[in-house]
């Protein structure tokens, strides 16, 4: 009759480990050297937990994970190509956040879903996200010097009967497309003053400046421009959403 094993078995409990033991005497016959081995399961992404995030404690915690894990670039991946996009540093919380759901793998389960040619292409939803995530609105961050060119990267905003204070959304991001405006087209669009150099920007590169004061930029592509072009040429539904998925993925370069 064969005897039963003494095993040890490890768990944690309140942060500790505990070693438990079975009864019995050992004697069983080890494992062949060819046997498969167990992974150990993937590191997890450092940072507070997404489920407990909400709007009255993203002020305190996304700037000390900005600090205890900072970048300034990250790299969005797409079938259509790739982008590389600077973070602006004047715009913590949403610098802060984009980074957090990007270590987290929460964009990689999203997609470009609401494309706009001429406009924007709007990325951050998905109808297969299994992260959990709560809902929350990160405080807007809007800086005269940040303005809606083409290339920049701004955060969404819903609800806005029920939001004054232009919360942003937490997932929901942009990049601008737009057109190339005159100097008097572009003022005319503009919700505010705008520069001479700014003007030139928009006459030169392109952008949508109805937007500007209304929406936080938090940066901007610096390679890869013309992906925008690729996306925003994509099929869409009536709800301008692609009929085929830009599916996306963000590497947060270090």
């Amino acid at each position: 009759m064969a005897l039963s094993c003494r095993s040890a078995l490890i768990f944690i409990s309140g942060g500790a480990a505990v070693l438990a033991l079975g009864l019995g005497s050992c004697n069983q016959t080890p494992p062949p050297a060819d046997a498969p081995v167990a992974k150990a399961p993937a590191p997890t992404a450092p940072g507070p937990d997404l489920s407990t995030l909400s709007d009255s404690n993203v002020v305190t915690l996304l700037p000390q994970y900005l600090r205890e894990h900072p970048a300034a670039e990250v790299i969005v991946h797409t079938r259509l190509g790739d982008m590389r996009v600077k973070l602006y540093d004047d715009t913590p919380l949403h610098k802060a956040n984009f980074l957090l759901l990007a270590r987290k793998g929460v964009f990689d389960e999203t997609v470009f879903n609401r494309v706009v040619n001429g406009f924007a292409i709007q990325g951050g939803r998905s109808d297969h996200r299994t992260i959990p995530l709560t809902r929350y609105h990160l405080p807007p961050e809007i800086r005269p010097a940040h303005f809606h060119k083409r290339g920049a990267l701004g955060m969404a905003r819903y609800d806005d009967d029920q939001n004054p204070g232009k919360l942003s959304s937490n997932t929901d991001f942009y990049f601008v497309q737009g057109e190339k405006l005159t100097p008097y087209q572009a003022q005319a669009m503009a919700g505010r003053k705008l520069t001479p150099a700014q003007e030139k920007v928009y006459a030169t590169v392109g952008g949508v400046p109805s937007l500007d004061g209304k929406y936080t930029v938090f940066g901007e592509i610096v390679e890869g421009l013309e992906v925008i072009d690729k996306i925003a040429a994509e099929p869409v539904d009536p709800y301008k959403w692609p009929k085929k998925d830009v599916d996306i993925k963000i590497e947060v370069v270090q």
